[in-house]
């Protein structure tokens, strides 16, 4: 992908994002005064999600800028992971909204209030709308950014709150049975936990400069050994910088005799890596064989 295109995709993200906050303003303001009016939690609830999703582009579109700054002395990786922690911030604020409305919805359930079914169909009908139409401007994007991910998840679960509404709204008109909103606001929070849980992991494993999930320490280690004139490999540090970028650093001990040769070996290497592992940042410093491992080496990265 060329940078003009690549440029391009994100300042269309960008256009959507902003949209998509607009259309959830002022969802959210009426959502709320359609909820007190209609003594309804699950539309209140709803709209809490829809103001939440406002925050959510917010930090949203304030990360990415910040994202797209350059390296400098300070940040010499740049500023890339500034989105990891816009999905974390994000994906935060949507667990404890969701742990809050599961408590918010058993109060009700112990002492159930009058709600007026007619204003929380139409209402949550027009918040379907908007919902789904913000999740579909925001969908492409998502599948490879995580904090993009987080504000879909937030729209998404909205979706699925406004529908859940709906079913509760007629519910009540039909049957006056006013348990079934404190029901359907607990079955959307549940959801929106097991939507969110696995990208907070991710997130936290990113800033924690964790491996690769698709990558073995071990296995990586062992390919490298292939390479004629490696003797041994320790010192390995293998981590994302964010979800697109990955580096590595390792020690690498060269067979006696084979030092004149370490620019093909590090060739070999690093082909290797970028191949085999999608690694385009390494850092390897060679040793000889003569010279043993480095001392010390961190606990666990002895690599024999």
């Amino acid at each position: 992908m060329s940078h003009a295109h690549h440029h391009a995709d994100e300042r269309t993200s960008d256009r959507r994002l902003v949209l998509a906050l607009s259309l959830n303003l002022l969802l959210a303001v009426a959502e709320t005064i359609a909820g007190v009016f209609a003594g309804s939690l699950a539309l209140i609830a709803d709209a809490v999600h829809n103001l939440g999703d406002c925050g959510s582009f917010v930090i949203a579109l304030i990360a990415r800028r910040i994202g797209r700054w350059p390296s400098d002395e300070l940040r010499t990786f740049g500023y890339r992971r500034a989105e990891i922690i816009g999905a974390l911030i994000n994906l935060t604020i949507l667990i404890v909204t969701s742990l809050y409305l599961i408590y918010e919805a058993a109060v009700r359930l112990i002492s159930p209030q009058m709600i007026h079914g007619g204003i929380v169909v139409v209402v949550a009908a027009i918040a379907l709308v908007v919902n789904v139409a913000t999740a579909a401007l925001l969908y492409v994007a998502s599948k490879g950014n995580l904090n993009v991910r987080a504000a879909y998840i937030h729209n998404l679960a909205d979706s699925f709150s406004s529908l859940g509404v709906i079913i509760a709204g007629i519910v009540i008109l039909w049957l006056r049975v006013m348990w079934i909103d404190s029901l359907v606001t607990a079955v959307v929070a549940i959801f929106i936990l097991r939507q969110s849980l696995p990208d907070i992991r991710r997130s936290i494993h990113i800033l924690m400069e964790g491996a690769p999930a698709d990558v073995e320490t071990a296995d990586l280690v062992a390919e490298l050994r292939r390479v004629p004139g490696v003797a041994d490999i320790h010192h390995v540090h293998l981590w994302e910088i964010d979800e697109h970028h990955r580096a590595v650093e390792a020690h690498i001990v060269v067979d006696a005799g084979q030092l004149d040769r370490w620019t093909l070996i590090k060739q070999e290497l690093k082909q290797r890596l970028g191949e085999q592992f999608h690694i385009h940042h390494s850092t390897l410093e060679f040793e000889a064989h003569d010279e043993g491992a480095c001392d010390p080496c961190p606990p666990g990265q002895q690599h024999r």
